[in-house]
């Protein structure tokens, strides 16, 4: 099994020489898978992201879920909190500004950002997963530890947690750690599945 900066690296070169033709076109296709599951479906709170490092493009589903009157959000990163995000609602409209990472969030109020307590589900970026819910990220555990309190709870767990990816970056098993915290789902351009904890 590669190491997780190995694996990182490989992923990630493989997802940068994607033509633009073929990223539009998994985008696409994506889209058509998360519309067909349930979570997506009976949501109403979804967390989204903006592409960033050659990550599959959720725009389409984006422009989806406000036809469907969702209320949709990006993550921005959180002041307050050590490598913390919180979500900022999105709409067509929104105006967005660089963080320190030169990823686009939207600009707003402090009382109209959540927590990510307060969503239905989180469409999460990858660069790599398993079918067990085993998620590698870019390595900065922004993710985990906004999500942390998914481990405390036994019975009601909200919000969802879906990855997102290319097909290829989906492998047969990924190390996890304690505090990785674990996919309910997993959609690509060309499969969708549950994720069943190894």
């Amino acid at each position: 099994m590669k190491s997780k900066a190995n694996l990182r690296k490989t992923l990630r070169q493989r997802r940068h020489i994607l033509s633009d033709a073929e990223q539009d076109e998994a985008a696409q296709k994506l889209a058509v898978q998360i519309n067909k599951h349930p979570l997506f479906r009976r949501s109403r709170h979804v967390a989204i992201y903006y592409p960033n490092d050659g990550e599959i493009d959720p725009s389409i589903i984006l422009n989806m879920a406000w036809r469907q009157k969702k209320y949709c959000y990006l993550p921005i990163l959180w002041p307050l909190g050590e490598n913390q995000l919180r979500f900022a609602p999105i709409t067509p409209k929104s105006r967005l500004a660089l963080n320190r990472f030169d990823i686009p969030e939207p600009t707003t109020t402090s009382r109209k950002i959540k927590s990510a307590r307060h969503l239905d589900l989180i469409l999460l970026p990858l660069v790599a997963a398993d079918r067990h819910g085993n998620r590698l990220g870019m390595g900065g555990g922004f993710y985990d530890k906004s999500l942390a309190f998914l481990h405390r709870r036994r019975s009601w767990k909200q919000p969802h947690i879906i990855g997102i990816a290319y097909d290829f970056q989906i492998v047969d098993n990924l190390p996890s750690d304690p505090w990785d915290v674990q996919l309910d789902a997993l959609i690509t351009d060309t499969n969708s599945f549950n994720c069943i904890p190894g």
